[in-house]
This record gives structure tokens, C-alpha cells and sequence, in this order.
């Protein structure tokens, strides 16, 4: 009887228990329009931060660079989630965000002129192996950042370069530069005295085995 008791008293417990877990996990305390329209608007507006405050930031350049878009997603978290930590709410987040970027990307596709308006133009940072202090200094680029970027792209010198743009999503389009007219018959010559350098050096190996097989023994 009192066995019979226990197993009735746990088998109650652990129901009670488990509607409670059930409720706290998927139960909204806010409205769905509200957790709807967080992550709508959070998004918009840091897209339009970003916008405003360059590329760089996206390129990451530096450690405070990356140090700001860490902390950058920490602290736009709670206006997105509130007083939610349910599952149903992180779900209804998830589609919110998923839905807007979609939408997004949608209109940006047909229409080029909003695409520029919305994601910005390309900056370029370098051109026929000279730097823009202009584009720089817009993007807040110091000379030893740009030269560090190059070194990255495979560039160990500035006059190599053709042509280096900022791209509005924050990735480098690196160029390699056309070699001018006097580049060009610099290379010709070494090629050529590279050349000869080599039909001498068979020359002399050809003398040198004859002498040694004309000696008489």
C-alpha cells in the first residue's frame, strides 16, 4: 500500500514537472507582432549603421575591428530577444530575421540602383601602383594597414599593384599591375643575358673538355 502510494505520488510529481518545463519552454511572454518586429528592426537599423559607418568595420582590420563586431552582437541581443527565452520565441526570432533578409536580398537583386544606394559603392584604395589618401582617409585606412593588406594578397610591393578596391561587403579586389613599356624591355634584356649567361657557361664546359682530351698522356 504505501509502495503503491510512493509510485502514484512520483508519477504525479514528475507529470507536474514536466507540463511546467513544457510551459516554461514554449510559452511567449510578449506578443507574436512585438517578437516579430524586434529583429525586423534591429536589423534594418544595423544595416544602416553599417551603411553610415563604412566598410572597414566589416574587413575587419584590426583587432578592435573585430573586437567591435563581437560586442556589436552582444549587446543588440537583448533588444532582439526582451524578457523571451523561450524556445517558441528564439524560433519566432529565427524567421524573423531569415524572412527580412530574404526580402532584402530579393528587392536588392532587381533593382541595381537601390543596390548601390543600400550596400554603397567600392572604394578604391589604390590605382597604377599609387595609393588615394582620399579613399584612405574616408575609410580611415593608415598607409602600414593598406601595405599589411597587400602583403596578405600576395603583393610585397606597392608598384606592383594595378588596382586595389574596398569592396562594400568588406573583402580587397587586388589586381596585379600591367608592366610598362620600360618594365618590359628590362625583363627582355635580363632574359637575354640570362640566356647568353647559359650558352657561355656550355661554351666553356665544351673548351674545357677538349683541352683536357687533347693532352697527350
Amino acid at each position: 500500500m504505501i509502495l503503491l502510494a510512493f509510485e502514484t505520488g512520483f508519477v504525479q510529481s514528475l507529470s507536474q514537472s514536466f507540463h511546467q518545463s513544457t510551459d516554461h519552454m514554449f510559452q511567449l511572454p510578449l506578443p507574436v507582432l512585438e517578437k516579430l518586429a524586434r529583429p525586423v528592426i534591429v536589423f534594418l537599423v544595423l544595416v544602416l549603421l553599417l551603411r553610415v559607418f563604412g566598410k572597414r568595420e566589416l574587413a575587419q582590420l584590426n583587432p578592435f575591428d573585430l573586437v567591435v563586431l563581437l560586442s556589436l552582437s552582444n549587446t543588440v541581443q537583448n533588444a532582439i530577444i526582451g524578457e523571451d527565452n523561450s524556445v517558441t520565441g528564439g524560433l519566432l526570432g529565427a524567421f524573423a530575421l531569415l524572412s527580412i533578409n530574404w526580402l532584402v536580398a530579393r528587392v536588392l537583386y532587381r533593382s541595381r540602383k537601390l543596390t548601390q544606394t543600400f550596400e554603397g559603392k567600392s572604394s578604391v584604395l589604390v590605382r597604377n601602383g599609387e595609393m588615394d589618401k582620399k579613399a584612405m582617409e574616408r575609410e580611415s585606412m593608415t598607409e602600414d594597414v593598406l601595405l599589411s593588406v597587400l602583403h596578405r594578397q600576395g603583393y610585397p610591393r606597392l608598384r606592383d599593384v594595378g588596382l586595389l578596391e574596398l569592396e562594400p561587403n568588406g573583402t580587397f579586389n587586388c589586381e596585379p599591375r600591367d608592366p610598362s613599356s620600360s618594365d618590359r624591355q628590362h625583363q627582355d634584356v635580363m632574359e637575354r643575358l640570362d640566356a647568353l649567361s647559359r650558352e657561355m657557361a656550355a661554351l666553356q664546359r665544351q673548351i674545357s673538355e677538349s683541352r683536357s682530351g687533347s693532352i697527350p698522356e
